[in-house]
């Protein structure tokens, strides 16, 4: 070992002794200290710790656990520890392992011994607990803006295209024509709930863990009231062993991003399909595809390829997490630790996902003809020719249905759609049919009026009453 191995061991080891007490007499394998740190991803925490550190501190002043004097100076040592790792003047050391011990390392290092008493009445366990729930909220509030834009930019392509008919599927296959702007409409009410299982998560994570220690709650005379109102939770929370122990607000997170990811994926799937060259629904522009190296006319959707397959990535973080606490008593583990990596990626990986969507759906542009063209096909509105012998004629369903698919075959044997059928080709098979009977797409999308409907009155009125839901400012409160 040469001299610069010694110094490195020399202060890893005065590092962890300083952390953990005289019971500590060596310092850590290389190894171990790899595999124990957490500080290259933990680090984001920084604004949270020192959030939650403020507001311990500001406790134990108040509640005269603490002297003032020395309150006051470590008020002022986070702060210039803060402004530090916002300029990108601090040095994070692996040695003293996590986020936590590097400010308060610092901390000691610019106000000295009073730092010491910054962890009077905590425990890490309770300082990781209340920091990852504060960088949870915040990032479901992030989430939460992206999801409104998303929505924003659906209900814009919804009330332009209103009255576009195209054909909605069943098992892929033309089953009914809908209105371009009513199928946009079921994704705003997919990533409406998806907003509303966030905010359920964020609603039951906001209760503060700091107080509870490292898991027996402390003999100091906190106030955790006071705590977990500077910090903007709600409540502190119940129980000591369970407010150190509790990962279910990442697993609610990881679970609300998964089935999100699921919506971004299927939307993802269908403008993948919806740009081919067989469909030619609609098409994205420059900004949202990519080339090929050598086939010159290609136009990739890359971008929501990319959204389909990440949704994987989110989904496996789930179950990673649900596998790591399942075997787990309580309280703490140091197997918690492998908590944030999952969460930190999940939400930079959908915060992406719904930024690209967003600007995809802005960007498409609707090919109304060719819509209309596919609207029609595979017989879509048979269904009108049972629904009109029900409705004028007072033929049982089950009836017309059979009516209706024999009509269909002498269709298809003549090689043409329901609506090139003559007033004499229907009559064939139903002598009481007249000529109010209409078969065009857009008649068929029209006659949809019942709530939720895909007539375009409908389409219109749901688009209103959706930004009122979803994107009144008074909604994202």
């Amino acid at each position: 070992m040469d001299v610069n191995d010694c110094d490195d061991e020399q202060a890893r080891t005065g590092a962890r002794s300083s952390m953990w007490g005289g019971r500590f007499a060596d310092g850590p394998a290389a190894v171990m200290e790899r595999i124990n740190a957490s500080i290259d991803f933990d680090k984001r925490l920084f604004r949270q710790d020192i959030a939650g550190s403020k507001a311990h501190c500001r406790m134990l002043m108040e509640t005269g656990i603490i002297p003032r004097d020395d309150g006051a100076a470590i008020l002022a040592g986070l702060d210039q520890v803060l402004q530090e790792i916002v300029e990108g003047r601090f040095a994070f050391s692996t040695a003293l392992e996590d986020i936590h011990m590097n400010v308060e390392s610092r901390l000691r290092e610019i106000i000295g011994p009073a730092a010491g008493r910054l962890h009077t009445a905590r425990s890490r366990n309770d300082q990781v607990a209340t920091d990852f729930k504060l960088w949870t909220r915040d990032a479901i509030d992030g989430l939460d803006a992206r999801l409104t834009a998303l929505q924003a930019a659906l209900l814009d392509q919804a009330e332009a295209h209103a009255d576009a008919v195209m054909p909605g599927f069943t098992h892929l296959q033309a089953a009914q024509p809908v209105t371009f702007g009513h199928h946009m409409l079921a994704y705003v009410e997919m990533f409406g709930r998806d907003r509303g299982r966030l905010r359920d998560a964020r609603a039951r994570l906001n209760e503060c863990p700091l107080g509870a220690a490292a898991l027996a709650g402390t003999g100091f005379p906190i106030d955790r009231a006071m705590t977990a109102d500077l910090l903007g939770f709600d409540r502190p929370a119940a129980n000591s062993l369970d407010a150190v122990s509790d990962r279910d607000f990442a697993v609610e997170v990881l679970a609300a991003a998964s089935l999100c990811a699921v919506h971004l994926s299927r939307l993802a799937e269908e403008l993948v399909i919806w740009t081919s060259a067989q469909f030619r629904f609609v098409a994205l522009s420059d900004r949202f595809t990519t080339g090929s190296s050598i086939m010159p006319q290609k136009r990739n959707p890359d971008a929501a390829e990319l959204i389909r397959a990440k949704t994987g990535r989110v989904i496996g973080h789930l179950n990673g997490l649900l596998i790591v606490m399942k075997g787990l008593p309580l309280a703490y583990s140091k197997d918690m630790q492998e908590d944030k990596e999952p969460v930190f990626e999940t939400v930079e990986t959908l915060d992406l996902c719904l930024s690209a969507m967003a600007g995809m759906v802005a960007d498409l542009t609707v090919n109304r003809d060719r819509l209309a063209a596919a609207a029609g096909a595979g017989f879509s509105t048979a269904t009108d020719i049972a629904d009109w012998l029900v409705r004028e004629l007072g033929v049982p369903f089950r009836d017309a249905h059979h009516v209706t698919g024999a009509i269909v075959k002498l269709a298809e044997d003549k090689g043409v759609g329901l609506e090139d059928l003559s007033l004499a080709d229907l009559q064939s098979v139903e002598p009481r049919i007249t000529g109010g009977l209409r078969l065009d797409s857009a008649g068929s999308a029209a006659a949809r009026t019942s709530l939720g409907g895909t007539a375009p009155d409908r389409v219109r009125e749901a688009c209103t009453a959706a930004r009122q839901r979803f994107l009144n400012p008074e909604d994202r409160t």
